[in-house]
């Protein structure tokens, strides 16, 4: 199998596939710059290998059977790691966020299919590396969510094109809750295009390896009816009540509406970073003008460099994984203020020599 395998992460060729496979089950799996850049280093070693026709993308199974490997396919970025470093200058998160975003462009625009199989948690950053393949398989222990505004940030890793690419006001919805969604309703949602049982991935995974060519009859015959999606039942709610990109109207549409769902998600919303939420709705309106990936991850980086090292990002991080109060306490801490002028701030262009860049190789 030619294995090259670090701490975290298992790269290696199988049969006709290029496999990554995520090995950090303590973190569920959560991506850091090692991984990312193994993930790179084997992408780039297998876009001209002919030997290589496929590419799967999963978490290592454990070897013994232990249920922490299981819970997550990938549950974001390092954060805590990111935010520790930030009163030191924030070079651990320029670093990875840069590499990250060419690891994600590398795979947006990778000449060869991908399988992804999203069996557990996939948040954040594990959404930036399903979102790209051809072909992204949910399971009944799928967990899917963008939650950045729970941490001061926004929906990055490429979630302003993928997010505004789905039905009605879904987006807005996702991107400011931090929705959770299952597999049935990553089906629904034309995230996920095949839902099948777990206890039948490792065979799915020999067959592709051995015949990538039948990858989608594969997948097709092993998949299942998913059971019926929540979200289904919510999406005329969802495009009534999040049909505003300001944000201080959806509050106002949720408290007007006074039902139960409305209520519930107003009390999620008054517990978000405003300044999140508010660049969130913004960058849901420029994604589309985006021709191209790159730009997209151009303003993403712009963005994000300018996010990580604010207040709200440390504190969020703070309060939700490393002291779990629950609590943060955001500046600013509501929504009126939060200017119009300190949101379009964040979406300024770089200086040249700052600004996020392809690999070279890699360039649309």
């Amino acid at each position: 199998m030619n294995a090259i395998t670090t701490d975290h992460v298992q790269t290696y060729i199988d049969g006709s596939a290029g496999r990554l496979r995520l090995n950090r089950p303590k973190a569920l799996h959560a991506l850091n710059l090692e991984i990312v850049r193994a993930a790179t280093r084997a992408l780039l070693n297998w876009r001209n290998d002919p030997s290589v026709r496929i590419v799967l993308i999963d978490h290592a199974v454990s070897p013994d059977g232990d249920p922490k490997y299981s819970r997550g396919f990938c549950a974001g970025g390092d954060v805590v790691a990111i935010a520790k470093d930030v009163p030191d200058g924030g070079q651990v998160g320029r670093d990875f966020f840069f590499q990250e975003y060419r690891m994600n462009h590398l795979m947006y625009t990778y000449p060869k299919p991908g399988v992804v199989f999203m069996d557990g948690v996939t948040m954040g950053g594990g959404v930036g590396i399903s979102c790209p393949c051809r072909y992204r398989v949910a399971t009944e222990r799928t967990v899917f969510a963008m939650p950045e505004t729970t941490i001061g940030l926004f929906p990055d890793v490429g979630g302003g094109r993928y997010l505004s690419r789905l039905r009605g006001r879904s987006a807005q919805y996702l991107a400011l809750t931090g929705a959770r969604l299952d597999g049935a309703d990553c089906v629904t949602m034309g995230l996920a295009n095949f839902y099948l049982p777990s206890d039948v991935l490792e065979d799915v995974k020999a067959q592709i390896c051995a015949t990538p060519e039948k990858t989608e009859s594969i997948l097709a015959g092993a998949a299942i009816t998913p059971p019926p999606a929540k979200i289904a039942g919510q999406l005329p709610d969802i495009d009534r009540l999040f049909a505003s990109d300001d944000f201080e109207t959806i509050l106002s549409d949720l408290e007007a509406d006074g039902g139960e769902w409305a209520m519930a998600q107003l009390g999620i919303l008054r517990q978000r970073s405003p300044t999140s939420c508010k660049v969130s709705l913004k960058m849901l309106v420029e994604s589309p003008r985006h021709i191209h990936f790159v730009d997209e991850m151009r303003m993403e980086f712009a963005i994000m460099i300018r996010m990580f090292q604010s207040p709200d990002f440390a504190e969020g991080v703070r309060a939700l994984l490393i002291d779990k109060t629950g609590k943060p306490q955001w500046t600013p801490a509501t929504p009126s203020e939060v200017t119009d002028a300190m949101v379009d701030a964040y979406f300024q262009p770089l200086p040249a020599d700052e600004a996020w860049t392809p690999l070279p190789s890699n360039k649309e």
